[in-house]
């Protein structure tokens, strides 16, 4: 899952940063709405969640979830407030967001939101993917191949689901980047083609090639 915060404590955005990408999400952070407003404008379909601050420079949190709404961008919003009133909170709901936290707050509270939020997503997802004899079990947080137990990282995870999600479809490093990484990392890094490598070590026999490279254009899951 992919969560871009729009926070202009620059410490406090950091902190929730580090501590999401720790638990496997990829995460943005922008420091004022006129850039968090662009960001979402220019890729709306790349982000599962806003974390969004009401008091921000250049462009207010409520105006700000009031312009996307207005645009058609549903993309779950939790709003960040020092304010701790009912018209508050009611102003932020009014404007589309879709729930509320104080400051100063507890991180598991934050946590706890957000997958309260991305249990409920624009469209459902499957939580049980399968291909060329592989299941993947996104609540369990568990793969096997033919029933035997295959160990992933966090990363490898979460591009293996991305491929099951995408079956026979051709993705590019840069789409993956995109989806796994944030936008501040180095396109250029092997760090795709070496996670690829591992996990074609440990889920292809020999002559399977179910993790096929697509010479100058990217990789493909050959279900």
């Amino acid at each position: 899952m992919r969560i871009l915060i729009i926070e202009d404590q620059e410490k406090l955005a950091e902190s929730i940063k580090k501590g999401l990408e720790n638990l496997g999400y990829a995460v943005d952070a922008v420091h004022d709405g006129v850039k968090g407003l662009r960001r979402i404008e220019a890729s709306p379909e790349n982000f599962d969640l806003i974390i969004l601050d009401i008091m921000l420079p250049e462009l207010d949190g409520l105006s700000l979830c009031k312009k996307i709404r207005s645009q058609g961008i549903m993309t779950p919003v939790l709003m960040l407030t020092a304010k701790d009133t009912l018209e508050n909170k009611v102003d932020g709901l009014d404007v589309g967001a879709d729930d509320y936290l104080v400051k100063p707050f507890e991180f598991t509270e934050l946590t706890a939101r957000i997958r309260a939020l991305l249990r409920r997503p624009k469209k459902v997802l499957e939580t049980e993917l399968e291909g060329a004899g592989i299941k993947l079990n996104t609540v369990e947080h568990t793969v096997e191949k033919k029933g035997k137990p295959i160990k992933l990282t966090v990363k490898e995870f979460a591009m293996l689901e991305f491929f099951l999600r995408h079956k026979n479809q051709v993705l590019s490093r840069d789409k993956i980047i995109a989806h796994i990484w944030d936008f501040s990392y180095d396109t250029f890094s092997n760090i795709v083609d070496v996670n690829i490598r591992n996990i074609r070590k440990k889920l292809q026999s020999k002559n399977e090639n179910i993790l096929e490279t697509i010479y100058g254009v990217g990789y493909r899951f050959n279900a």
